[in-house]
């Protein structure tokens, strides 16, 4: 059962991987990755602010310590020199306890102050490599639209683009259609020719006006072949077909078993008949 879950689950994984590859685009990861590191050092640059901060508090506390200082020396002194001992000790007493908080604040200080430059050393190191992120970013998205462009015009001249690609079908159906509405039409005027369908437009022809026009045609036909004997009549001497064009009438034969009166009359010439 385990073995199972393992399977669906790296089967997932997988899917997931490749629609999430389908759909990542490298130049908006690189943005996103940009503004991370600018937000980084943006916080960098506050806390070196903050630091800054406190050290500059430290040091007004520090500055108001020896003021203090100085003064409980001075009230000190003028103490003796009117002969009280006891306040020169009081005042004395507090100026080394002033001085032990000077001290701790001076230490403090320090401290600060190497922290200050660590985080100012740290926010310049981080802004280098943010500027050459920076250039590097925007060298990749240069050279990754370059290739887009490039395979996208590939694609277009080769026609395997999802584009042409949905041209190519269109007019491939357009150009069924047309031969479809051609058939179409041929089939139409063909069965208008013939009179199985009816010209609502046009004068209904009866059966005789169509075998009129049938008629016609034949005789056509005729002529036509008739035309075309003549022109075959025109070869060598002695062939059937110029005895037969010769112009001179055949010679009439008698019908067995009949009688005539007269000798039977001559046959028109056949070029009269034409």
């Amino acid at each position: 059962m385990a073995g199972i879950f393992q399977r669906i689950s790296l089967i997932f994984r997988a899917k997931t991987d490749k629609a999430l590859d389908k759909f990542e685009d490298p130049r908006e990861t690189l943005d996103y990755s940009y503004q991370r590191q600018l937000d980084l050092l943006q916080k960098v640059r506050r806390g070196v602010a903050d630091v800054a901060t406190s050290r500059k508090r430290v040091e007004l506390q520090a500055n108001g310590l020896n003021t203090q200082v100085d003064k409980l020396t001075q009230q000190a002194q003028k103490a003796l020199e009117v002969g009280r001992e006891d306040l020169a000790r009081e005042a004395l007493t507090r100026r080394s306890g002033v001085q032990q908080q000077l001290t701790d604040l001076q230490t403090q200080h320090a401290q600060l102050q190497a922290e200050e430059e660590k985080l100012t050393r740290a926010s310049q190191r981080l802004q280098a490599k943010v500027d050459a992120f920076r250039t590097r970013k925007e060298t990749i998205k240069a050279t990754y639209s370059a290739a887009e462009a490039q395979t996208r015009i590939n694609e277009a001249f080769s026609g395997i683009s999802e584009e042409m690609g949905d041209v190519g079908l269109a007019i491939q159906r357009a150009e069924d259609k047309t031969q479809q509405m051609q058939a179409r039409a041929g089939a139409i005027d063909e069965l208008l020719a013939s009179g199985a369908l009816d010209d609502p437009t046009g004068t209904a022809k009866d059966d005789i006006t169509r075998e009129l026009e049938q008629l016609a045609s034949t005789s056509d036909v005729e002529d036509e072949l008739a035309r075309m004997k003549a022109q075959l009549g025109a070869g060598p001497a002695g062939s059937p077909q110029a005895i037969e064009g010769s112009g001179q009438p055949p010679i009439a034969q008698p019908i067995p078993n009949q009688t005539y009166a007269q000798p039977p009359a001559q046959q028109p010439n056949q070029g009269d008949l034409r």
